[in-house]
């Protein structure tokens, strides 16, 4: 049996703790992070708080100056062990813990923390490339929302549906212009003529952790790189797609439609990220 952490208190994940009246329930009134535990410590915390604390704070939810990484830390690691667990994914949502409809009583913050058990002690590359399209039935808006993992998901919900009834192993947002914004629960980057290319924040992606670490990564080992609104008629001409999160680090794609890719870049990308 898995335990969780609801506001504190370690209880059996199966325990019934949310009530009706649950605004994340209700009203998509949150927000959460993925992420990834290595040998029994956390990885990235400082970027972790760093994301969640603005994001609260754009959603007006109190505490988010406690919810440092130390508290991150802290509470992971607590969990992790009290699960026996050494490698694994977690999830953290934070929520507005209060009364009314709309607009709520208060902006207290309450939490859950989960986790679950990952068998590998790093990030792998995927030994078989992903093959993709792009989700056009639904486009994503971007405002400063759009940085942040909020509760409300149903663009991202639809699009794994999507997935799924194409047999696709995932697919590419577009923004309310058109233009290449995310993929279904990673950033996207392409490299295009010796140049990697990732959708600006504000093409309305996600302000993803691994994303950054990522950036970070290419521009010290030289691999030239721009944020940047990207159309996706790019997908046709580029030489490598790859998928970027906190919980996979890289995922390279194999295929868009006909046109087949490479994955040096990618492989470069994940060896320096196995080194932090």
């Amino acid at each position: 049996m898995l335990f969780v952490n609801f506001n504190g208190e370690i209880l059996p994940a199966d325990t019934k703790v949310l009530t009706v009246a649950n605004r994340g329930f209700k009203y998509g009134d949150g927000l959460f992070e993925s992420m990834r535990m290595l040998k029994g410590q956390l990885k990235f915390a400082a970027e972790h708080a760093g994301r969640l604390q603005k994001g609260m704070k754009a959603l007006k939810i109190d505490g988010y100056s406690q919810m440092d990484s130390w508290f991150l830390k802290e509470k992971s690691e607590q969990l992790a062990s009290v699960n026996k667990i050494k490698h694994g994914r977690l999830r953290l949502t934070v929520y507005r813990d209060a009364d009314g409809l709309y607009t709520p009583s208060q902006n207290k913050a309450g939490y859950l923390l989960e986790i679950q058990p990952v068998d590998e002690p790093r990030y792998f590359l995927n030994s078989k490339g992903l093959i993709i399209d792009v989700f056009t039935e639904l486009s994503k808006p971007t405002n400063f929302l759009s940085n942040i993992k909020t509760c409300n998901s149903l663009v991202y919900v639809l699009a794994g549906i999507h997935k799924s009834q194409n047999n696709l192993d995932d697919v590419l947002l577009l923004n309310q212009n058109g233009f290449l914004c995310e993929a279904s629960s990673s950033n996207v980057f392409v490299y295009y003529q010796n140049h990697l290319y990732t959708p600006a924040l504000s093409e309305g992606c996600v302000e993803g952790v691994m994303r950054q670490v990522v950036i970070d990564i290419a521009k010290r080992i030289g691999v030239p790189l721009t944020e940047a609104q990207i159309n996706p008629e790019i997908l046709y001409e580029a030489d490598e797609v790859f998928l970027t999160n906190a919980v996979k680090g890289i995922q390279s794609v194999m295929g868009y439609g006909i046109r087949r890719y490479f994955n040096k870049v990618s492989k470069a990308l994940m060896d320096e990220l196995n080194k932090l």
